[in-house]
């Protein structure tokens, strides 16, 4: 059974945690992570390159000289690919480059990239994360006390002064439970999660 430390809000480690085996105890499969990674990256492209074709090109109308007898290759714009200030071959056009996986490949790849966490020591229980105020200087001293750098911070629902006061720090990325993403974890050295937050992902993703 995977085992994490918990801590308190003090960044002290008051004990150890339990933790899914369903969850954060499977075997990883890098080739889904890899698939569920690519995936995201793929639906967060804008696709708005965009290029001019021959055919929209401003110019070109006039035959730039007569079919035969000058001695050079026939010609019948200037606005042809070969031409500077030509059109693009195959011009980029603005696009969705958006596709879907399976929910079981998503499935797979969350776990996968928990339980690498989990094998590493890399998943930190807090038992009530929470601030009274919005204030960057307490969320860094309580980060740094626990030793989490580059963390992903989840809690059970938008925690309005955790948020707030982490956004400001280089790395630290927070989310909620229900919608943890597989490029956030595996792009983290540490997970930072709130004691209920952990009672949630093994209700929701078990």
């Amino acid at each position: 059974m995977p085992k994490a430390n918990l801590y308190d809000m003090a960044g002290k480690q008051i004990g150890e945690i339990e933790l899914s085996q369903a969850i954060f105890g499977v075997e990883p499969n890098p080739a889904v992570v890899h698939e569920v990674v690519k995936n995201h990256l793929a639906n967060c492209r804008q696709g708005t390159q965009s290029a001019l074709t021959r055919a929209e090109v401003s110019g070109g109308g006039k035959k730039p000289w007569r079919q035969k007898g000058t001695g050079h290759a026939r010609q019948g714009s200037t606005r042809a690919p070969q031409w500077t200030h030509g059109g693009i071959v195959f011009a980029p056009k603005p696009r969705s480059y958006r596709y879907v996986l399976n929910k079981k490949t998503r499935r797979l790849a969350l776990k996968s990239a928990l339980s690498s966490k989990a094998a590493e020591n890399a998943v930190l229980v807090v038992d009530g994360l929470e601030l009274a105020e919005v204030k960057t200087k307490t969320m860094k001293t309580f980060l740094d006390a626990m030793g989490a750098s580059k963390p992903v911070v989840i809690t059970p629902e938008v925690a309005r002064n955790v948020v707030l006061s982490a956004r400001n720090i280089p790395g630290v990325v927070t989310t909620t439970a229900k919608v943890l993403n597989v490029y956030d974890i595996v792009n983290a050295k540490q997970l930072v999660i709130d004691k209920a937050a952990l009672a949630i992902i093994e209700e929701v993703y078990a």
